[in-house]
């Protein structure tokens, strides 16, 4: 058998000698999630898709409620139970967040959270017994509190790689899916209440979108959040601001169409106006609030809003009548429409060092959204027993406290280390 010639390669080696293993160049690991490098503007698309969903499916549900009530003949008081259930099993799901962002990166994270929701959503919806709908009342709770917190560990990521302020248009992306859910019921409002199960091919098929991984894995997870690193009390101080917008927000959401009906006779089918202008109001805001926040900085911003937010709250206490009122909540949705993301961008931003950090502090911070939102919701219940005027008359009083803290925002100013080593938003003095 004749011999093998060398090829032209093999010659080439020969000539050059053995090869330096010093001047090789190793190749950059991938993630195990991607195939190739997720660019910013992917990653900030997917993003503002998981946003969406999120809004999506949980204005879709919230506003299903009545048909919830009336397929389990729930009380009111059985209903408000199971809406606790659901915000602190949410709580819940945010401290496992926090504890897994120590060890795995938001994107990991998210996609777990909306396969979950994938599957609790119908599972609630088409339960044929109690136990089961309960199942699912507590699997989408769980969810929720993991896609709210990996949500925003993502914007903040996604921000810190483009280095300019974007949750707010983010956090309107949750509004604008908020929106098309509630146009979904009232499409579908004929149709049996099993049929909102199809839309869990939404949150499977934002699971599969191309998130932003983590670059940087720190060496000691478990000192993350060492008292020592972290600077609770600005953050805290940040997040006293966010509890006043939940407390604003689910004082509007939960007892704005009982006030218009009962207080300022508003017909039954028009009810809905408390909320719809209220979200419309805050998406056009929110979607405008990038370019607002790097204009002008987000103190003057929050002030501001904070000044109208008052003032809108006035016009619903004093409202002769229900336009009037109507009025007032849509004004109300544009002066705190960027307050949440505001507050997650600054508790960030003052968090500081490697992106696993900051993933944890998102996720902790996240719970003053739960916290903010039980308060708003029984406050104003219970100041408004005798008049929900009065009622009003508390968060109206309340969102005047982010005139002072609103100075927090501008603390841990300097420089941010975003996941790809650069700086980000922090750079910009508010």
């Amino acid at each position: 058998m004749p011999r093998r010639l060398p090829g032209r390669a093999a010659l080439t080696r020969r000539a050059r000698g053995p090869v330096d293993l010093s001047r090789v160049r190793p190749r950059r690991p991938r993630s195990p999630c991607q195939s190739r490098p997720v660019l910013p503007t992917r990653a900030r698309a997917a993003t503002a898709a998981a946003f969406a969903t999120q809004g999506l499916v949980f204005i879709s549900l919230t506003t299903r409620l009545p048909d919830f009530a009336d397929r389990w003949d729930l009380s009111e008081v059985a209903l408000s139970g199971l809406l606790l259930v659901l915000v602190l099993v949410a709580g819940l799901g945010s401290v496992v967040a926090e504890r897994v962002a120590a060890r795995r990166d938001s994107a990991t994270l998210l996609r777990a959270g909306l396969l979950v929701m994938a599957v609790a959503l119908p599972t609630l919806v088409l339960a044929g017994t109690q136990a089961v709908f309960v199942a699912g009342i507590v699997g989408y709770g769980f969810a929720l509190g993991l896609v709210d917190a990996a949500t925003n560990m993502q914007g903040v990521a996604v921000e810190h790689r483009y280095g300019r302020p974007l949750l707010p248009s983010l956090h309107g992306c949750w509004t604008l899916g908020g929106l098309v859910g509630a146009g979904i019921t009232l499409a579908t409002a004929t149709l049996p209440l099993g049929a909102t199960a199809a839309l869990a091919v939404v949150p499977v098929a934002a699971a599969a979108a191309p998130y932003l991984p983590r670059v940087h894995t720190p060496p000691d997870p478990d000192a993350v959040l060492e008292a020592a690193a972290v600077p609770w009390r600005p953050i805290v101080l940040v997040g006293a601001a966010m509890v006043v917008f939940y407390m604003v927000d689910s004082a509007s959401a939960a007892w704005g169409p009982l006030y218009l009906e009962d207080v300022v006779a508003a017909p039954e089918r028009l009810v809905a106006l408390a909320t719809f202008p209220y979200l419309l109001a805050s998406l056009v805001v929110r979607l405008a609030g990038d370019r607002l926040v790097a204009t002008y900085g987000a103190v003057p911003v929050l002030r501001v809003g904070a000044v109208v937010a008052a003032l809108a709250l006035a016009v619903v206490v004093a409202a002769p009548t229900w336009p009037v009122a109507v009025l007032g909540f849509t004004l109300l949705g544009a002066g705190v429409a960027v307050i949440a993301p505001l507050s997650f961008s600054a508790a960030a931003r003052i968090a500081g060092g490697d992106q696993a950090r900051v993933d944890a502090v998102v996720a902790r911070f996240n719970q003053f959204n739960y916290v903010g939102g039980l308060l708003g919701s029984v406050l104003t219940g219970l100041a408004g027993a005798g008049s929900l005027r009065v009622g009003f008359a508390v968060p109206m009083v309340l969102v005047l406290a982010l005139v002072p803290l609103a100075r927090t925002f501008a603390a841990g100013s300097g420089p941010v280390a975003s996941p790809a080593g650069r700086t980000g938003p922090g750079t910009r003095r508010s």
